[in-house]
């Protein structure tokens, strides 16, 4: 079972921010899109944060976590979006869907390494 789940279109977020969050120890599962990341929630609920990209096929970041606070009633997972959107108003969206954290790519891991820790109950 997972603690975080990494819901990114790019195989290249997925992998390069899967390695750094399990080289300090994270469980990971990964997600291709909204549409997967739903499922992926549904099926393991140990998941407790969940780092997702706004801008993807099927189904976008911010309209999954509207989902997952509407649909799965889901309010105490942590969601942070990774994102290259800077928008006021995607980030207005964000927040009143219930985010955490909202952070413009390039990701820096150390930066944000004892956040995650804590909201992924590391």
């Amino acid at each position: 079972m997972a603690n975080v789940l990494i819901v990114d279109d790019s195989s290249t977020v997925r992998n390069e921010l899967g390695d750094f969050l399990t080289k300090n120890g994270f469980k990971v599962a990964f997600a291709v899109d909204g549409v997967d990341g739903l499922a992926k929630l549904r099926q393991d609920p140990a998941i407790k944060l969940v780092v997702c990209d706004v801008n993807m096929p099927n189904m976008d970041g911010l309209t999954m976590v509207e989902k997952v606070r509407s649909e799965l009633r889901n309010s105490t997972v942590n969601i942070i979006m990774l994102t290259t959107e800077n928008s006021p108003t995607m980030k207005e969206r964000g927040k009143a869907a219930g985010i955490r954290g909202w952070i413009v790519k390039p990701f820096n891991g150390p930066a944000v390494l004892n956040s995650f820790k804590t909201m992924a109950g590391v």
